[in-house]
């Protein structure tokens, strides 16, 4: 049984198989989290809230548009992983401990037998390479960076000074001091988990750096990097597909939170309509801007007089240019906010969902 084979070209394969196996369970992990990112985005399709830049209020968009953010890195996600099995589907065994079996092996049939893509092409190379172990830990790493993010956004939105969301109680906990408390332990594992990804892939890299040509039994400590990034992922990417499956959005609040002075770049936009270039508008908003803060008000707050002595070209329709809805509407470019535009955007995401799943040989 074992005529022609080692150690070396044996645990790389055992290896490779399962990295295949890992990321096709992967796959399903992140598309199912998608699913519940599209059914979530359906009920916010008329919702309005704020963008945030620097994470302060910017212009308003809808609440679909925002969810949908984090649908595509996680649709990039995937492809890195299809990518890393590919990486995986290289069939080292036949390479024996280092230069090759010296018994008429049928490398090919191996290949085929086992659900391999290709035979490597050298054998000192076969038994030392890790590539797709880095590609694999490089891809959970990024989903798990994407996954941070998303949770950061909800923790925030869910904060009391936002009031967003509310969380609902399967993926959360009480405290045991404050009665009032429902702390949002799932997302802050998530979150968390980004950082210990990036320490497994930094962890093999550096193991990778030090070690010269062939097989090192440094290379022992790869699995325990590999199966620690895929582990975690497998638990935490279910924890934030429920999470976000409870969540309760308050539209209302989302709504109110969208002042009138978000409204300034519609007011800069209205001036250029009407004939002023963007800088000389942008230059009589500001003015604007800084006359209702000095006021304790919005925009909305000021008297017409007061848009009128900023720039002439301000006329009494200005106050349809204060409106949140409107601003939505008016941005119904491919891949921007506006309804029809985040509609599409919703048939599009799921349509590559759909192509993805029936693509035949793909995890």
């Amino acid at each position: 049984l074992h005529t022609g084979r080692s150690r070396n070209d044996q645990v790389a394969t055992a290896t490779r198989m399962w990295t295949m196996d890992a990321a096709t369970r992967l796959d399903s992990a992140v598309r199912a989290l998608q699913h519940a990112m599209l059914d979530k985005a359906k009920t916010l399709e008329d919702a309005i809230m704020p963008s945030y830049t620097h994470l302060q209020r910017s212009i308003p968009i809808l609440g679909a548009h925002w969810l949908l953010s984090h649908f595509w890195p996680l649709d990039r996600d995937r492809a890195r992983l299809r990518s890393a099995r590919q990486s995986a589907a290289v069939l080292p065994l036949g390479a024996g401990a280092v230069a090759g079996s010296a018994y008429p092996v049928s490398r090919t049939l191996l290949q085929g037998t086992l659900g391999f893509e290709a035979v490597s092409a050298n054998s000192v190379d076969a038994v030392s390479d890790r590539d797709f172990i880095a590609e694999m830990l490089f891809a959970a790493t990024l989903i798990a960076t994407h996954l941070s993010r998303l949770a950061e956004d909800l923790l925030i939105y869910g904060s009391s000074e936002f009031g967003f969301v509310k969380f609902g109680e399967r993926f959360t906990s009480g405290s045991s001091m404050m009665p009032q408390k429902r702390n949002p332990d799932a997302l802050e594992l998530a979150r968390g988990s980004a950082a210990r990804m990036l320490g497994n892939l930094t962890s093999l890299l550096a193991t990778l750096k030090g070690l010269p040509s062939s097989y090192n039994k440094d290379l022992q400590d790869d699995k325990r990097t590999l199966f620690d990034a895929v582990d975690t992922l497998l638990l935490v990417l279910p924890a934030v597909a429920g999470t976000l499956a409870e969540c309760d959005f308050q539209t209302r609040k989302m709504l109110a939170a969208c002042s009138s002075s978000m409204m300034a770049t519609d007011l800069a936009d209205y001036l250029v309509r009407k004939g002023a270039s963007f800088r000389e508008a942008h230059g009589a908003v500001g003015t604007m801007i800084r006359r209702a803060e000095s006021r304790g008000g919005e925009l909305s707050a000021l008297p017409f007089s007061a848009f009128q002595e900023a720039h002439a070209l301000f006329e009494s329709d200005v106050t349809e240019a204060l409106s949140p809805d409107r601003s939505v509407r008016q941005r119904e470019i491919a891949g921007g906010t506006g309804p029809n535009a985040v509609r599409e955007q919703m048939e599009k995401a799921r349509a590559t969902l759909v192509v993805i799943e029936q693509k035949p040989n793909v995890p």
